[in-house]
């Protein structure tokens, strides 16, 4: 039988108040509703816990946004284990710096920029897509880099988790797979939803995208 592959296990933090009216929501810290908080406890009991699809005794790393509806969403993910996995948080993950954008909904950055595409044009006084894409793909090679060396020796644990946002999740997605950071305009990330992203072919050389959205509630 052939070994595993390792994993990068992606998720995106709950329901928030800003989520839910489409508010950008980059360095603003906000926790997650009530809802928010329910939906992602539900999620943990199904996909988290030994021989689930998030298996603690495969995770080496679990990488957290400082935002409180990040950590929030980690502590809601893991904390039912008797022994859940340790992290380290880290602006790494942050998402995306919206700079004067914070805070708008898409209608209101229109009538300021009717052309404006946070995929071409990035956003003023904040991230453009040429650091974005910088900042993600540091990001990437760090566990491609845990994911090589789990590979090559054959112990340990091989899963790497990180729990961030919905433009960061997306532009990671696409980054992960080798497509241009703009791939991400076509991926919808919900909230408190889980991507799996491992390799095709037992092959580090082949990063594919496996599963979207796992068990996430219809809207």
């Amino acid at each position: 039988m052939s070994r595993p592959m390792p994993r990068l296990v992606l998720i995106r933090h709950g329901e928030t108040e800003w989520s839910l009216n489409g508010r950008h929501t980059g360095r603003t810290d906000i926790p997650l509703t009530e809802n928010g908080v329910r939906e992602t406890a539900e999620q943990a009991k199904v996909l988290v816990g030994e021989g689930k699809v998030i298996d603690p005794r495969n995770i080496c790393n679990v990488f957290v946004s400082p935002r409180t509806r990040a950590h929030r969403t980690f502590h809601l993910m893991f904390d039912h284990l008797a022994n859940p996995p340790s992290h380290v948080t880290t602006e790494e993950v942050r998402e995306w710096d919206y700079g004067e954008y914070e805070g708008l909904k898409p209608a209101e950055i229109k009538e300021r920029n009717p052309n404006w595409s946070i995929w071409k044009d990035g956003c003023p006084g904040g991230e453009s897509t040429e650091e974005m894409c910088h900042r993600v793909d540091c990001v990437i090679a760090k566990v491609k880099e845990h994911h090589k060396q789990w590979h090559e020796e054959g112990k340990g644990c091989r899963d790497v988790v990180i729990i961030a946002h919905g433009h960061f999740n997306r532009v990671l997605i696409s980054r992960w797979i080798n497509f241009p950071l703009s791939l991400g305009t076509h991926f919808n990330v919900e909230p408190a939803g889980v991507a799996i992203l491992s390799y095709n072919h037992h092959n580090l050389a082949e990063p594919a995208l496996n599963a979207l959205n796992l068990y996430s509630p219809p809207k």
